[in-house]
């Protein structure tokens, strides 16, 4: 048998359909200088070092090692280098200066990344908030029931509509999320399927299978053979951007690219589609927080 063909979301810059009215560009935001400190521990035989880079002054923690370059990565400690024992300090200075730029925009993820867990983190309590299709629902800790259940409207919800979990209120935060994820997955997988139907009928299309999937890079992927998945967080997010997602995989059973071509099948499918495609453009898999 052949390859199977995938295609992600956003893999390849789109060929947009022409706007009705130009657009002038946003400006660019100014970068502001990020915070770097030293960790409160350093590892054995290492050594906390600055360097003056264009931007703003930039810290790191110098290890050497046996390798025989100097080697740049980001942690949750910040800036790690390994350079040889060869290599001077100025040298050294030299190659984290030549990557500042990159260096700069890999700590600013790292940093929103660690901000975002935290307060992914802290929802795991009773009263604690997640987004459930676009609104902020609470968390409702009553050993008393049996069954999850949800005080609202599932596929119309409320800001601060209640998710009922079967746990006591002294329950671990491991447990309470265990107990909405499969909440959300269940309800995700209910939703997508209805949504998938709707556009497959509405289009005389027919798929192989569908799954969910839990993917860290993409919201979605179309096989030549008539796969599709979709990434569960979804279900995160408003109506209109899972039928975004759902309308531009179906489209990929037409249009196996990017082209224009299967944008206009994807505005065929789905006309105005550009405001969902744009909002859910802000986000990725890997930079939500993994409530």
């Amino acid at each position: 048998m052949g390859q199977t063909k995938q295609l992600e979301l956003f893999t390849d810059t789109p060929e947009v359909l022409p706007a009705a009215q130009p657009v002038s560009p946003a400006p660019r935001p100014v970068p502001t200088t990020i915070p770097i400190a030293c960790p409160p521990s350093l590892p054995q035989g290492a050594r906390w070092r600055e360097v003056q880079a264009p931007e703003q002054t930039i810290g790191f923690t110098l290890q050497r090692s046996r390798r025989k370059s100097i080697g740049l990565t980001i942690n949750d400690d910040g800036l790690q280098v390994r350079a040889p024992n060869w290599i001077t300090l100025a040298q050294v200075d030299s190659a984290v200066i030549e990557k500042s730029a990159w260096v700069l925009e890999k700590l600013r993820l790292s940093q929103a990344r660690q901000q975002q867990l935290a307060t992914a983190d802290a929802q795991w309590h009773d009263g604690g908030r997640i987004p459930y299709l676009g609104k902020r629902i609470m968390l409702s800790l009553d050993d008393t029931r049996r069954t999850t259940a949800f005080s609202g409207a599932l596929s119309a919800p409320q800001d601060d509509d209640l998710l009922y979990l079967a746990l006591p209120a002294s329950a671990e935060r491991n447990r309470i999320r265990d107990s909405a994820h499969s909440w959300l997955q269940q309800q995700a997988r209910l939703r997508f399927g209805e949504r998938l139907q709707h556009f497959l009928s509405a289009n005389n299309l027919t798929i192989r299978r569908w799954r969910l999937s839990s993917a860290a890079t993409r919201w979605g992927s179309c096989s030549s053979d008539g796969n599709i998945m979709l990434n569960w967080r979804l279900i995160h997010f408003q109506p209109d951007i899972i039928d975004y997602v759902i309308a531009h995989e179906i489209a990929h059973l037409r249009e196996l690219n990017h082209s224009k071509n299967f944008w206009r099948e994807v505005d065929r499918i789905l006309p105005g589609f550009e405001r969902a495609r744009d909002a859910l453009r802000q986000h990725d898999p890997s930079s939500l927080p993994l409530i």
